[in-house]
């Protein structure tokens, strides 16, 4: 909801408010933002307006040796106001908002307020994605659920320089079925002469105060989304990308918490940008401990110019808060996502369980070998086929035919049409990997167009994985590759396509610019692929695209617009998965998060786990395997097509479900449960057994409080090899390990284990939690002791009772 009370603005949701004033001066001064200060659409304007009159600073008198705005605003001092937005050359030497060089060299702006309109449309960016209102009905009948009162949803103010025939326009969108606020801008060049933009963020926000903790998440290829915790108290924190995508070293979704918050309670601030390419977060303390945030496309080595009529336009900001802790954030951002970012056929739809070729086969794929895996697959549950790298061009390795998307007949002798009709006889969908973006300089389209690749012309260039970079800042080059990328699609009947990138820019440079335009290479770049991904998607919306890049190097709202689910991270070690998994969930569901089960020892960290543990934590997203079935011995395949069923039979509440995190240290603690609250499932995960210590609990989130709940896990039994020598002291004669006799005793002996099966109500399981059967401790094993060594887990199971209250 959105009102406007004379100079005062408010932007409501269910639990936040956002409000802010224009100055008489003509700046707009930030008031609130935060948890809701009561609905709105009951108060008349005099109150509102004395609400907003107790939420502005006083002013008297400039401090010290501040800068006042002008003679007839003497008092104003914009270092120490809080703003909308923000500029350079008026005294406000903070982090700015926007950035421009004049045609006359000057770096001063002063935007003023002009006019506002409030609408209920949300028209599509021109040249990036956004966030979707979606259907008008939907809105309106939520909206009446939480509100009463007018029903207006977008805000726009235009802002016109005091100086300079420029024009900004701030964008406000209210989502009230999630407590989000999602902002952009654009700058306008209504002059006669051209100006160079160096910085437009997205959006502004200014604390009255500071001491905040600025989460971020960093990383690495194999270990992404690493959470860190910076206190804000002096100074500039900055969170950002320069590898020409959102990358995995610096995600763009940050938190900005109170000390004392925890999962459960205390205030939280999620911030996100719909943006897949250089990104910039900052949060700084000035002098009079005011904390600035700000959110957009990284101003290094980022300049547009703007000619006469033309518009720049920048990303949309995504915002939430919550005083019910980072769970409380973390389900407004789940929901925003699920609800108005994804979109198209696989919004809602449950996404198959998938066998990927990569980590069976590598490049060493023929299509006698594929089919006997897909068999293999099929045996056990698998729903759909993904045919990786190496089934195109002379693709033996990395280093060649990228750019050569023609199928390799002496690999695939039908091509992708035949393989893909052996894969539906078999009843099983098929995809293929491709990454499009991608050239080789042993390739045929190198060689007919070498100037298409983004290099510097006669200079030497830096490579990654053997590739370069497809130019996507010229439109010739995307237009090839929708054409190229449309034959490949339809030449099979191809339900789904790894859409990869596998490195990140060096020598940015797009040959089809001119010098002076350089500066806007990397960002022409992704407005490229965005059209490329959006005509792609929207002439094959039956297709499930996923979204890789060198797994989590692009993993962003932005991306998430086209592609309904991401490839998290290349390393599916259960270990480091859980890490990685639970970064994630702070501002992204489980829906978009895609997780495999693959071989032990895994093959990025060589660690052996037990394959329970790998289904455990791939489950807590959209299930795949990767590895070679064909290895597999009988025992393995019978627990893999459990695994599988259990899926199926939960695979609504693992992807489409409330996601809430327990505890996270030598414990970790999961919890997912359906939208009705009626089924559950749970998962602690064991890093290492400490000796001695049987007690252990699991507890609950996100129940009904007076609910029953039939709680229960499914026993398994253990392989005797498990315990080691500890067998003699049963055995009636002596049993080495590793022997012939050892192996034949484990086919035809295991131990049991341990069963829990209680009904209890919600309350019990989340405020008390069930204290679980004790652990192995040294001294005595039986039916009723949990076996739980280094790296093991258990999945529990809740449903709720008909005889529920």
């Amino acid at each position: 909801m959105i009102r406007k009370i004379k100079n005062v603005f408010m932007l409501g949701t269910p639990k936040t408010t956002y409000i802010f004033q224009v100055l008489p001066s003509g700046h707009l001064e930030h008031l609130y933002y935060g948890v809701s200060l009561g609905d709105f659409s009951e108060k008349t304007d005099e109150e509102l307006l004395q609400d907003a009159k107790c939420l502005e600073e006083k002013r008297a008198f400039p401090a010290g040796n501040m800068i006042s705005y002008d003679q007839e605003h003497m008092d104003l001092t914009l270092e120490d106001l809080r703003l909308e937005m923000s500029s350079l050359g008026k005294g406000d030497i903070r982090e700015p908002f926007l950035e421009i060089t004049h045609a006359d060299g000057s770096v001063t702006s002063d935007f003023l307020f002009d006019e506002a309109r409030i609408t209920d449309e949300k028209p599509e960016f021109h040249t990036l994605p956004g966030s979707l209102f979606g259907s008008r009905e939907g809105l309106e009948q939520k909206c009446t659920e939480n509100f009463c009162g007018e029903r207006y949803s977008h805000l726009i103010l235009t802002l016109k320089d005091a100086s300079y025939d420029l024009r900004l326009e701030l964008h406000y969108y209210v989502f009230e079925d999630c407590d989000v606020i999602t902002r952009s801008s654009r700058l306008v060049n209504d002059s006669d002469e051209a100006v160079v933009l160096n910085r437009l963020m997205s959006m502004q926000l200014d604390f009255e105060d500071s001491g905040y903790i600025m989460s971020t998440f960093h990383g690495a290829w194999a270990r992404e989304m690493y959470r860190s915790d910076v206190p804000v108290v002096s100074g500039k924190i900055v969170n950002s990308s320069n590898a020409g995508s959102s990358s995995n070293r610096s995600n763009p979704f940050v938190m900005l918490h109170r000390e004392d918050t925890t999962e459960s309670s205390g205030l939280c601030y999620g911030l996100n940008l719909i943006y897949s390419g250089n990104h910039y977060e900052a949060a700084e303390v000035n002098s009079f401990g005011k904390t600035r945030f700000v959110s957009g496309i990284n101003p290094q080595n980022f300049s547009f110019i703007l000619s006469p009529g033309d518009e720049f336009e920048a990303p949309e900001a995504v915002m939430t808060c919550s005083d019910e802790g980072y769970t409380g954030m973390s389900l407004s951002m789940h929901h925003f996502v699920r609800e108005h970012i994804s979109r198209g056929v696989w919004k809602h739809k449950a996404r198959p369980v998938l066998l990927n070729s990569w980590e069976a086969s590598y490049f060493k794929i023929n299509e006698s070998r594929l089919l006997r895996l897909a068999k293999a697959g099929r045996d056990v549950g698998i729903e759909l086929f993904v045919m990786d790298d190496g089934w195109f061009g002379e693709r033996n390795g990395d280093d060649c035919s990228l750019g050569d998307w023609d199928v390799n007949r002496s690999k695939l002798p039908g091509g992708l049409k035949q393989i893909s009709e052996k894969m539906e006889e078999l009843g099983l969908r098929f995809g293929i990997w491709v990454e499009p973006e991608m050239i080789s300089r042993r390739s045929r389209l190198y060689e007919a167009h070498p100037d298409w690749a983004m290099q510097i012309p006669g200079k030497p260039h830096s490579e990654g994985r053997n590739q370069m970079i497809l130019d996507l800042a010229n439109p010739e080059v995307v237009d090839y590759l929708t054409a190229k990328m449309s034959e490949v699609f339809s030449s099979g009947k191809i339900s789904y396509v790894k859409w990869d990138m596998n490195r990140i820019m060096s020598d940015v440079y797009s040959p089809a610019l001119p010098p002076e335009r350089q500066g806007e290479t990397a960002h022409r770049y992704i407005c490229g692929f965005y059209r490329l991904a959006k005509a792609l998607t929207e002439k094959f919306p039956e297709i499930l695209f996923e979204g890789c890049a060198a797994g989590g190097c692009r993993f962003d709202l932005g991306a998430l617009c086209y592609f309904p689910q991401i490839w998290a991270s290349d390393d599916t070690d259960p270990v480091m998965r859980t890490r990685i998994q639970q970064g994630y969930s702070y501002g992204y569901p489980a829906s978009v998060m895609t997780a495999h089960v693959s071989a032990s020892p895994n093959h990025q960290t060589l660690r052996e786990t037990p394959l329970d543990t790998r289904f455990n934590v791939a489950a807590f997203g959209t299930l795949g395997y990767e590895l070679n079935l064909n290895d597999l011995g009988k025992k393995e395949l019978d627990e893999i097509r459990k695994q599988i069923a259990l899926y199926k039979e939960w695979r609504e509440v693992f992807q489409f479900g409330d996601f809430y995190r327990g505890r996270f240290d030598n414990i970790v603690e999961w919890t997912v449960v359906s939208a009705d609250r009626k089924r559950g499932v749970g998962m602690m995960f064991q890093k290492l057994t400490e000796a001695n210590h049987p007690f252990e609990m699991y507890r609950a989130r996100g129940l009904n409080e007076g609910s029953r709940y039939h709680f229960y896990n499914i026993a398994k039994r253990h392989d005797i090899r498990d315990f080691g020598d500890l067998i003699n002291t049963a055995a009636p004669v002596h049993v080495r390990q590793g022997s012939v006799l050892q192996n034949m005793i484990a086919r035809f002996v295991t131990m049991p284990g341990e069963q829990e099966e209680i009904e209890t109500n919600g309350a019990v399981l989340m405020k008390a939690g069930v204290k679980l059967q004790g652990a192995y401790c040294g001294t005595g094993y039986n039916e009723n002791t949990r076996y739980f060594a280094d790296f093991n887990s258990r999945m529990y199971f809740m449903e709720e009772e008909k005889t529920s209250r």
